[in-house]
Formats: C-alpha cells, sequence, structure tokens
C-alpha cells in the first residue's frame, strides 16, 4: 500500500548564500530520504523555501545597503540555482513571502489567538532613539553582564560564553550606529508553555 509522505527541511533563511555545512546538516538527509521513499513507490512532498523574514535579514541587508525585499529576492535566486546544481528532488520550493502563505498563517495565529493559545505581554526591550525603533538582540552589543567584556553581543559573549537577553547587557548600544540605547514598553504576544 502506497503511503502518503510529506517531507519538509528547514527553510534557509534568503540572508546570505549556502555553503556546504547548510547542504549536509539540513538538506542532503531530506533529499535522501525523499528519494529512498519515492523508490518505495510512495506518494512524496518533498517541500522547502527561502525564509524570508527575521532578524538576520534586515541587519544583512542594512549593512549591505539593500531593502530587505532587494536582499532576499537576490538571496533566493541564488540559493534555489545552487539547490538546482546539486539536482535536489525538491518537488515545490517557495519563499514565505509568497502569497499562499499569508492567508493561511494568519489562520493559524487567528484561531490560536481566539483559543486562548496566545498571551499578550509588555515587556521592557531595547529601543534606539536615534534610529527610533526596538533593536533585537542582533543589533545590540555592550558589556558582558558575567565577565565584563565590552563588545558582547546582544544574545551571547564571544569571550565567556554566556548567554542572556539583550536587557541584560550593561551599557547597550546599537550595532550600527554604536548609539546608546534605553529600556522602553513594548507589547508582544507569546505562545505559553505547555503544562
Amino acid at each position: 500500500m502506497h503511503q502518503k509522505i510529506l517531507i519538509t527541511s528547514a527553510l534557509p533563511y534568503a540572508n546570505g548564500p549556502l555553503h556546504f555545512g547548510h547542504i549536509a546538516g539540513a538538506y542532503l538527509p531530506a533529499d535522501c530520504y525523499a528519494r529512498f521513499e519515492r523508490l518505495k513507490g510512495n506518494d512524496v512532498l518533498f517541500i522547502c523555501g527561502s525564509d524570508e523574514y527575521g532578524i538576520a535579514i534586515t541587519l544583512s541587508a542594512e549593512l549591505a545597503g539593500r531593502t530587505p525585499k532587494e536582499h532576499v529576492d537576490i538571496f533566493h535566486e541564488i540559493n534555489k540555482k545552487f539547490f538546482s546544481q546539486l539536482e535536489f528532488s525538491f518537488d515545490h520550493f517557495s519563499r514565505t513571502t509568497w502569497p499562499g502563505h499569508v492567508e493561511t498563517t494568519q489562520e493559524f495565529f487567528k484561531e490560536l489567538l481566539a483559543n486562548g493559545h496566545i498571551e499578550e505581554k509588555v515587556t521592557e526591550q531595547l529601543f534606539s532613539e536615534k534610529e527610533n525603533k526596538f533593536l533585537a538582540d542582533r543589533y545590540v552589543i555592550g558589556t558582558c553582564p558575567k565577565c565584563g567584556h565590552q563588545e558582547a553581543r546582544g544574545d551571547e559573549c564571544p569571550k565567556c560564553g554566556a548567554s542572556y537577553e539583550a536587557t541584560d547587557l550593561i551599557n547597550p548600544r546599537s550595532k550600527l550606529t554604536n548609539f546608546p540605547l534605553i529600556r522602553k514598553p513594548t507589547k508582544h504576544w507569546f505562545l505559553p508553555a505547555l503544562k
């Protein structure tokens, strides 16, 4: 009896070219499995695509002097071509900006919210008055709260290896402008931990 099998791989951020570590770690095993299941006669749907949202993209786009849209357009095509050259057997390679994703993700969110599975909370986050925006941890540098290293990243210290929240940094500042940051309240939605 033939089975229907859905195979997905982690979506690569469209913020730079892929390297063979990406291929060996996430995509080659899934491709091998898809080919194996097809050889067995199963009905396989192997999907993947570019993740076009996230701080990694906005940061690399800003550093490259491009808009996030321009940036992801470039790297989606580069990575798609790379997968094609390696003859990956995706049935569908898409993008998270594909219009078909919008309605589906909004439906998921609205259903979770309506059923009480999303909590709204106000938290204090780091804000740049110079850039007039909140900055995610990848945009933040400062002094490590554990060892005092003055060039610690917003989520981890490269000197002592400590992990922390960006709001724990001493004297936090913008990675792009070196301007000091302040704490400011902001509203976010959270998925509560399962009980």
